[in-house]
Protein backbone atom coordinates (compact mmCIF):
# COMPACT_ATOMS: atom_id res chain seq x y z
CA UNK A 1 0.00 0.00 0.00
CA UNK A 2 1.02 3.76 -1.15
CA UNK A 3 2.99 5.89 1.93
CA UNK A 4 1.57 8.72 -0.08
CA UNK A 5 0.05 11.77 1.26
CA UNK A 6 -2.81 13.29 -0.59
CA UNK A 7 -3.76 16.90 0.15
CA UNK A 8 -6.95 18.77 -0.35
CA UNK A 9 -8.04 22.48 0.54
CA UNK A 10 -10.77 24.76 0.12
CA UNK A 11 -8.56 27.64 1.04
CA UNK A 12 -9.17 27.70 5.32
CA UNK A 13 -8.66 23.98 5.67
CA UNK A 14 -6.31 21.06 3.98
CA UNK A 15 -7.67 17.70 4.48
CA UNK A 16 -4.41 15.04 4.75
CA UNK A 17 -4.76 11.30 3.73
CA UNK A 18 -2.43 8.88 4.34
CA UNK A 19 -3.62 5.84 1.88
CA UNK A 20 -1.37 3.64 4.01
CA UNK A 21 -3.75 3.97 7.22
CA UNK A 22 -7.04 3.88 5.88
CA UNK A 23 -9.13 1.12 6.92
CA UNK A 24 -11.93 1.80 4.93
CA UNK A 25 -14.43 2.82 7.82
CA UNK A 26 -16.43 4.64 5.51
CA UNK A 27 -17.26 6.81 8.09
CA UNK A 28 -15.88 9.62 6.04
CA UNK A 29 -18.33 9.38 3.33
CA UNK A 30 -21.47 7.77 5.23
CA UNK A 31 -20.95 10.90 7.46
CA UNK A 32 -19.97 13.55 4.98
CA UNK A 33 -20.82 12.74 1.09
CA UNK A 34 -20.55 15.94 -0.34
CA UNK A 35 -17.17 15.97 0.75
CA UNK A 36 -15.74 12.46 0.85
CA UNK A 37 -16.61 10.46 -2.56
CA UNK A 38 -15.05 7.62 -3.45
CA UNK A 39 -16.48 6.52 -6.48
CA UNK A 40 -14.84 9.96 -7.86
CA UNK A 41 -11.20 11.17 -8.52
CA UNK A 42 -10.01 13.28 -6.67
CA UNK A 43 -12.52 11.72 -3.99
CA UNK A 44 -12.26 14.00 -1.58
CA UNK A 45 -14.15 17.58 -2.61
CA UNK A 46 -13.09 20.17 0.53
CA UNK A 47 -15.39 22.81 -1.13
CA UNK A 48 -18.80 20.49 -0.72
CA UNK A 49 -19.16 21.87 3.02
CA UNK A 50 -17.75 24.36 5.38
CA UNK A 51 -14.89 24.22 7.14
CA UNK A 52 -16.14 23.51 10.62
CA UNK A 53 -18.29 20.45 8.79
CA UNK A 54 -14.89 18.82 7.64
CA UNK A 55 -13.10 19.62 10.52
CA UNK A 56 -15.72 17.57 12.98
CA UNK A 57 -15.92 14.80 10.39
CA UNK A 58 -12.09 14.20 9.83
CA UNK A 59 -11.89 13.85 13.61
CA UNK A 60 -14.44 10.82 13.56
CA UNK A 61 -11.57 9.25 11.56
CA UNK A 62 -10.57 6.13 13.71
CA UNK A 63 -7.51 5.04 12.02
CA UNK A 64 -6.06 8.35 11.53
CA UNK A 65 -5.44 8.31 7.90
CA UNK A 66 -7.67 11.60 7.54
CA UNK A 67 -5.91 14.65 9.17
CA UNK A 68 -5.91 18.38 8.66
CA UNK A 69 -4.21 21.62 8.76
CA UNK A 70 -5.55 24.88 9.34
CA UNK A 71 -4.16 26.79 6.74
CA UNK A 72 -3.19 29.87 8.30
CA UNK A 73 -2.03 27.77 11.15
CA UNK A 74 1.81 26.76 11.01
CA UNK A 75 1.31 22.80 12.44
CA UNK A 76 -1.49 19.98 12.29
CA UNK A 77 -4.13 20.81 14.42
CA UNK A 78 -6.23 17.91 16.55
CA UNK A 79 -8.15 17.52 19.37
CA UNK A 80 -5.76 17.25 22.37
CA UNK A 81 -5.26 13.71 23.72
CA UNK A 82 -4.56 13.20 27.58
CA UNK A 83 -1.64 11.34 28.20
CA UNK A 84 -1.37 8.09 27.72
CA UNK A 85 -3.10 6.18 25.47
CA UNK A 86 -6.93 4.30 25.35
CA UNK A 87 -7.57 1.07 23.38
CA UNK A 88 -11.29 0.35 22.23
CA UNK A 89 -12.47 -2.95 20.66
CA UNK A 90 -14.58 -2.21 17.39
CA UNK A 91 -17.14 -5.07 16.86
CA UNK A 92 -15.92 -7.56 14.14
CA UNK A 93 -13.08 -4.80 13.70
CA UNK A 94 -9.45 -3.49 14.67
CA UNK A 95 -8.43 -2.11 17.43
CA UNK A 96 -8.53 1.85 17.97
CA UNK A 97 -5.33 2.93 20.08
CA UNK A 98 -6.16 6.36 20.61
CA UNK A 99 -3.15 8.54 22.00
CA UNK A 100 0.64 9.10 20.92
CA UNK A 101 2.27 5.69 20.61
CA UNK A 102 5.30 4.11 19.36
CA UNK A 103 4.63 0.83 17.60
CA UNK A 104 8.27 -1.20 17.18
CA UNK A 105 8.71 -3.66 14.55
CA UNK A 106 10.16 -6.92 14.30
CA UNK A 107 12.83 -5.49 12.17
CA UNK A 108 13.41 -2.60 14.75
CA UNK A 109 11.72 0.38 13.16
CA UNK A 110 9.67 2.37 15.09
CA UNK A 111 6.52 4.58 14.21
CA UNK A 112 4.86 7.54 16.04
CA UNK A 113 1.06 7.28 15.74
CA UNK A 114 0.18 11.23 17.15
CA UNK A 115 -3.41 10.85 17.53
CA UNK A 116 -4.49 7.45 16.87
CA UNK A 117 -4.11 4.48 14.48
CA UNK A 118 -5.96 1.13 13.84
CA UNK A 119 -4.80 -2.47 14.65
CA UNK A 120 -5.66 -5.96 13.25
CA UNK A 121 -7.20 -8.22 14.73
CA UNK A 122 -8.18 -10.25 11.97
CA UNK A 123 -4.93 -11.53 10.86
CA UNK A 124 -5.51 -10.59 7.04
CA UNK A 125 -3.73 -7.36 6.46
CA UNK A 126 -1.62 -6.52 4.14
CA UNK A 127 -0.07 -3.75 6.27
CA UNK A 128 0.38 -5.37 9.55
CA UNK A 129 0.20 -4.24 12.72
CA UNK A 130 -1.97 -1.87 11.01
CA UNK A 131 -5.81 -2.45 9.70
CA UNK A 132 -6.18 -1.94 6.00
CA UNK A 133 -10.16 -2.80 6.18
CA UNK A 134 -9.45 -6.68 5.18
CA UNK A 135 -11.72 -7.85 7.97
CA UNK A 136 -14.53 -6.96 6.22
CA UNK A 137 -13.81 -9.41 3.09
CA UNK A 138 -12.96 -12.28 5.28
CA UNK A 139 -16.17 -12.02 7.36
CA UNK A 140 -13.99 -11.13 10.89
CA UNK A 141 -16.21 -11.67 13.45
CA UNK A 142 -14.77 -10.95 17.35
Amino acid sequence: MSDKTHTYTNGEVTIVWKASLCTHSRKCWTGLPEVFKPGERPWIHPDGATTERILAQVKQCPSGALSFQLDNAPEEVGAPQPPGATVEVTPDGPLIVRGTVEVRHADGRVERKERQCALCRCGASANKPFCDGSHRRTGFTG
